[in-house]
């Protein structure tokens, strides 16, 4: 399927974004868990304190989401508020790459978070403008594919100098060496977006937005609670999507845990990449053909599986084995969540309903850390907090299955 510029410019953001994805999954709460380690804390501690921020960084957005979407909405506004927090991203990013003391360093990365979670808001919401319903699920499993191999390129990069250590450099040093390779091509891979992707779907300037635009949230509140497809689903989005934002951002730490050496670990989220690569694009295309419910629910059922064999985790091979699994569903699930969702959605609205579409994904991803953080700090153990997330699964799937088999995507009109 021959891609338009936009839509390349598109993907190509998520190949830009993905290198900090990466190292948010990776490097970035390894190094936190060393700089913890070196104050004399034990290796529990530091996965409860990653957890507890990371779940304030995600509040934070989780807030802001809807109500920065609903301002987005307005003509020429969603590029201005998406280089806003586009900056307030690198700037936090950059940052990383000279901070040492620990608690400095969970504040930057909490800035860092914020403004790359605050982009995704308005991100998600640019495939509307760039591509149409028939084309969306494909092109929304496309930013995921490449998004996925493009992310290793800078994530090699940064892994080669930490391994050679060149000019007799610290590791310390070297890891946030690569942390300013992950920063720095997530900036100039958004230039193409910054540049042909424009604002297609729009309401109109007025002089009371910021107003208006809160009014607007309770309306589509009432929107979503009144339209019982659109409640199911982000319900149900709500939930498994938490067990699978989990399972991304604290699989290094709870590999640390459970005595999963460093370069391993690392190595096998690089497969990971690898493996997500075709599979998301493989995703997108059974999607098309079969519908994307019915792959979410497959997706689903598998996540359960992996939480399951996670649980029993002991093994250096076994996170090999885990990290594969997760390659095969990650893409795909996430992908086709979103362009779901954007099918259900009023074009000229989309900023606002992605933003209540990120806040249920942010909280999600809020609440998921603070089950293993209350396992880690409890148990002295997450694996308990692993097999918890099976019942966020098996929530999210019951939710999926209210809704109908005949669901339209035609119900929600804009006013």
């Amino acid at each position: 399927m021959k891609l338009s510029k936009a839509e390349k410019s598109w993907v190509l953001y998520d190949v830009a974004n993905s290198a900090f994805t990466m190292i948010i999954s990776t490097t970035i709460p390894i190094y936190f868990r060393s700089l913890v380690e070196n104050s004399g804390a034990d290796p529990s501690t530091a996965t409860g304190i990653w957890g507890i921020v990371t779940s304030i960084a995600i509040a934070i957005m989780a807030i802001l989401s809807p109500i920065l979407g609903a301002i987005a909405d307005y003509k020429g506004m969603k590029k201005k508020m998406f280089i806003l927090f586009l900056v307030i991203g690198l700037i936090g990013g950059l940052s990383l790459s000279v901070t040492s003391d620990w608690v400095a360093y969970l504040l930057v990365f909490v800035l860092a978070r914020v403004g790359y979670t605050a982009c995704n808001v308005f991100y998600d919401s640019m495939l509307t403008d760039v591509t149409n319903d028939e084309r969306i699920d494909y092109i929304s499993a496309a930013g995921y594919a490449w998004g996925y191999i493009g992310s290793c390129i800078p994530f090699i990069a940064g892994i080669a100098v930490i391994f050679l250590k060149p000019f007799g450099m610290s590791t310390g040093m070297a890891t946030q060496i690569s942390f300013l390779f992950a920063v720095l091509w997530w900036g100039l891979l958004t230039i193409p977006l910054l540049k042909n992707v424009k604002q297609v779907f729009f309401l109109e300037n007025r002089q009371d937005k910021i107003t208006h635009a809160f009014s607007r949230l309770g309306a589509t509140l009432k929107k979503i609670v009144k339209e019982r497809i659109l409640l199911y689903f982000i319900v149900a989005y709500f939930f498994y999507i938490d067990g699978v934002y989990t399972i991304i951002s604290m699989a290094t730490t709870y590999g640390g845990e459970v005595g999963i050496d460093s370069t391993s670990m690392i190595l096998a989220l690089l497969l990971t990449q690898f493996v997500a690569f075709p599979f998301a694009i493989l995703a997108g295309k059974l999607g098309t053909k079969f519908g994307a419910m019915k792959m979410i629910k497959i997706y689903i059922v598998w996540y359960i599986a992996i939480c399951l064999f996670g649980f029993q985790l002991d093994q250096q091979w076994e996170f090999w084995v885990l990290a594969v699994a997760v390659g095969l569903a990650q893409g795909g699930v996430q992908s086709l969540s979103r362009s779901y969702f954007g099918k259900l959605i009023p074009k000229e609205e989309s900023n606002e309903y992605f933003g209540f579409f990120d806040i249920f994904g942010k909280f999600a991803d809020f609440f998921g850390p603070l089950i293993l953080s209350a396992s880690a700090f409890i148990f002295k153990a997450s694996k308990y907090g692993v097999l918890a997330l099976i019942v966020l699964f098996i929530i999210g799937f019951i939710f999926l299955s209210l809704i109908p088999k005949n669901d339209t995507v035609d119900f929600i009109k804009p006013e």
